[in-house]
């Protein structure tokens, strides 16, 4: 997955929220899976009503079902921030990195290591900068193992 600057920058900002709502759709999930409860004797051998577009149930099942999707397209973007968390090596970047993926704001993060937000901006933009070099070098190696086999 091929991200650019824009994209990292939006994806750390939003990291916190996403990596929050992939875990409670999950729950959810599981939750709804085991509530379940099998139907024995004379239920379990009738047919099962089948839904149309007037169903609500139906309506809520492709509802849940778009929802899951943009789950898994969160699970994306969180995975693809945290292959390339290691390439951040500097003690306060990887502090700057840890606080933004916890959802603290600039103002905050400066107040807590005592440098100005214009600072944690600079550090933030290196850290951005950082992860795009390391997946566009991933990215080549990719194409060039691809290549390779083929």
């Amino acid at each position: 997955m091929a991200l650019t600057k824009r994209e990292i920058e939006n994806i750390l900002k939003n990291y916190h929220w996403m990596l929050n709502s992939i875990k409670i759709m999950r729950e959810q999930m599981d939750d709804e899976v085991s509530s379940k409860t099998a139907m024995y004797g004379l239920d379990a051998s009738l047919p099962r009503p089948k839904g149309n577009p007037g169903d609500p149930v139906f309506a809520d099942v492709v509802r849940r079902s778009k929802h899951w999707k943009k789950i898994e397209q969160y699970e994306k973007k969180v995975a693809a921030i945290q292959k390339f968390i290691d390439c951040i090596t500097d003690e306060r970047e990887y502090e700057v990195l840890n606080w933004i993926m916890e959802g603290k704001g600039y103002r905050w993060i400066a107040r807590h290591m005592g440098l100005s937000e214009a600072h944690i901006r600079r550090i933030k933009d290196s850290i951005v900068d950082q992860i795009f070099k390391k997946s566009q070098m991933s990215q080549t190696t990719q194409r060039t193992q691809t290549s390779q086999t083929a």
